[in-house]
């Protein structure tokens, strides 16, 4: 029997369709899913998506609100305090991000956003490219305050052969899936699903924290401190990347099991082993001499770590026994709740009007 609704105002009735709500609620899915040129989001289906737009949307902060007097002191001071090794790590921190950044938003808008159905989806996934424009803008801000030959930065990403390594190995795959797809097809369904695990847990995961430490231990020395504040903005709004993918990926796998084959779950963790290592031989360009109190050794058992976490946070075997966190000050830094502005002596929240909640070790 079917189950509706009438609503009467005056001498006008409504008679609403309950069977036709709830089956549009049913064809709700990840991909496949009930196509309409609507974005009705309600009913909620996947409210994970919605609580972590509303989340990311709390973040929101704008590259010139941060002070950079202190940082064009600190690039032009001859006094020894800012080493060649100091500034040659935020240029390749500069080189590197002013396109990683753009990368990723053009995979989420022209990829994996094309590719969902569901509306909310579609809607976190807007934030997610949104908040990687305001990551580009924030390079651009630090390039122009500092002073920094933009073409200078272009050269870097074309001609470091370790820059440019590790972008052929996520461009190649995104450049593969611009195309009409089927999606009913499971070979189509495992190219996206891993997709959204090499930009979540490979590239933004794991491949952006080699230089997110190393600039944030030039930070904790007290030096580029607007860069390093932009830094931690950023690495927060990471986080949340890296939970959104990880959320969208095992979402798209619960959907669609058959496509959750031992042979691809070792594929899978094939691939996270090629970003680390492509990641290991960054790291030695971005810090060739021991500096910032750590060496490139150090910094490379860091990837293993966050490596072997992105794995377990999907389901699959780590790539290592037992690792612990070699850099633990690098979680205490994440769970700082205010920035002091270093002119004025104002203190701003991160998040405006709530309470910021600090990313835990768990998190990173």
């Amino acid at each position: 029997m079917s189950k509706t609704t009438t609503i009467t105002l005056g001498d006008r009735k409504f008679t609403l369709d309950r069977d036709k709500a709830e089956a549009a609620f049913a064809a709700k899915r990840v991909i496949n899913g009930r196509q309409t040129m609507f974005f009705n989001i309600l009913p909620l289906k996947y409210t994970w998506a919605y609580d972590l737009y509303k989340k990311m949307k709390a973040n929101h902060w704008e590259p010139e609100d941060i002070q950079m007097q202190k940082d064009c002191e600190h690039w032009r001071e001859k006094s020894g305090f800012i080493s060649d090794v100091d500034r040659w790590i935020i240029k390749m921190a500069i080189g590197y991000f002013s396109a990683a950044e753009g990368i990723v938003g053009d995979n989420i808008l022209h990829v994996i956003r094309e590719a969902v159905t569901a509306p909310e989806l579609k809607l976190v996934l807007g934030r997610h490219a949104q908040e990687e424009n305001i990551h580009a803008d924030s390079l651009v801000y630090m390039i122009s305050s500092l002073g920094i030959n933009p073409h200078e930065c272009e050269a870097m990403f074309e001609d470091v052969d370790t820059i440019k390594n590790k972008t052929d190995f996520v461009v190649s795959n995104s450049r593969a899936l611009r195309r009409d797809m089927d999606f009913t097809l499971p070979e189509v369904k495992s190219a996206l699903a891993k997709n959204i695990f090499l930009f979540g847990q490979c590239m933004e995961g794991t491949q952006f924290y080699g230089l997110f430490g190393m600039v944030l231990a030039l930070y904790r020395q007290n030096k580029f401190p607007g860069i390093g504040q932009m830094f931690s903005y950023t690495l927060r709004d990471e986080s949340n990347h890296i939970e959104l993918l990880r959320q969208l990926f095992q979402d798209l796998i619960d959907e669609n099991p058959e496509i959750w084959t031992e042979d691809f779950r070792e594929e899978l963790r094939s691939t996270m082993s090629e970003a680390i290592s492509l990641e290991k031989k960054f790291i030695r360009d971005c810090l060739p001499l021991a500096a910032v109190g750590l060496t490139a050794e150090e910094f490379g058992q860091y990837i293993d770590y966050i490596g072997d976490r992105r794995l377990v946070g999907v389901g699959l075997e780590p790539l290592h026994a037992n690792l612990t966190n070699p850099l633990p000050w690098l979680s205490e830094m994440m769970e700082i709740k205010k920035e002091t502005n270093f002119f004025e002596g104002r203190v701003t929240e991160y998040r405006r009007g709530v309470d910021l909640a600090g990313v835990s070790d768990d998190e990173l």
